[in-house]
């Protein structure tokens, strides 16, 4: 559940922030009318509690995927949550990239395409590599959510069997594995990124 929707956010939250901040102005491909639209819609998406949007999506859910209930249904919410979260992650991640590193590469007649896939995302890998850590840890924490509207997973055993059945020892448990979950999460992320950081 955690998995696919990480993936789902990376792969569609990525090119958002990159949108994000290549269309703002005085950027390499200005469009303010692009840009806050965009911007507009990925606000709504964070601002918008994950436990609302689950029940608010739930037919967008069922079209997806043919169900309202389970794991494969937690994922549909857990990526349109993420996505706008990622994008915003990328976008601010690129904004630390020295502007004068950008101007050279123009200089030097480097294309926008160039300077976003051979500047910007390469200078800003280490810091968008944390933002994912951080979106992943987010959605454990979502995903034990999802648990108790019928998501399955860690949150909905600590709900049926655990909560429901007056189990401590088995909320305890859970409680265990999904701090686990985060420190490893954390460590491998922040492993990544100092690997990646050329500073």
């Amino acid at each position: 559940m955690v998995g696919v929707s990480a993936l789902a956010s990376a792969i569609l939250g990525l090119p958002l922030g990159v949108i994000l901040v290549a269309t703002d102005k005085g950027h390499i491909l200005e469009n303010l009318y692009i840009n806050r639209i965009l911007g507009a819609i990925a606000n709504a998406a964070r601002s918008t509690p994950f436990i609302i949007l689950m029940v608010a999506i739930i037919p967008l859910t069922r079209l997806i995927v043919g169900t309202s209930i389970g794991t494969e249904a937690a994922i549909v919410p857990l990526s349109i949550a993420a996505i706008p979260f990622v994008g915003r992650i990328v976008e601010s991640s690129l904004r630390e990239v020295d502007h004068g590193v950008v101007e050279a590469a123009q200089a030097m007649g480097a294309s926008p395409r160039q300077i976003i896939f051979k500047v910007l995302i390469p200078e800003a890998l280490p810091s968008i590599i944390l933002g994912l850590t951080i979106t992943v840890i987010s959605l454990i924490g979502y995903s034990a959510m999802a648990g108790a509207i019928g998501g399955g997973g860690l949150g909905d055993l600590a709900i049926r069997y655990g909560y429901q059945r007056f189990r401590a020892d088995i909320m305890l448990i859970t409680v265990i594995i999904l701090i686990a979950q985060v420190q490893i999460v954390q460590s491998c992320g922040d492993y990544l990124a100092r690997r990646l950081d050329k500073r």
